[in-house]
């Protein structure tokens, strides 16, 4: 395995986004529509917040109802705002930073995904399974 590898060579780089004006409809419809856990909040091409699936899944009855009534998610979706919602402290990497560190990381703060911004732009994504992916073909 090698020890110095960026993580740029892993990275999703096609990124799913959403604005601030979005709402949680959408991101719910990204998240199903792109089988995706972690969609990164974008003002132009900087990052300002992380929404998770789960974070919308907090705020949905939909764990807990006993058959899914989308009317009931689209009255608590409409309750609150992407921003409401969103981790606004943001940790990320920039297109550099070793695999091995990126697993430090997402290990360490429990994390499952971590933005990439190079020179202030957010140029990628990456996850506990892309690194799960890189570990696979290294063995």
């Amino acid at each position: 395995m090698k020890q110095r590898t960026p993580v740029s060579t892993i990275m999703t780089k096609n990124i799913i986004g959403l604005t601030r004006s979005d709402d949680l409809e959408r991101a719910e419809m990204l998240f199903n529509r792109h089988k995706i856990k972690h969609i990164p909040v974008v003002s132009g091409e900087t990052i300002i917040g992380m929404l998770s699936y789960t974070d919308l899944m907090r705020i949905s009855f939909a764990e807990t109802a006993p058959e899914r009534d989308d009317s009931v998610d689209s009255v608590v979706y409409n309750m609150f705002t992407i921003e409401q919602v969103m981790v606004k402290d943001v940790v990320t990497v920039n297109s550099e930073t070793t695999i091995k560190e990126v697993a430090q990381i997402l290990a360490d703060r429990e994390f499952h995904a971590l933005p990439i911004v190079d020179d202030g732009t957010l140029v990628g994504i990456v996850t506990t399974t892309d690194l799960l992916n890189y570990f696979v073909k290294q063995f």
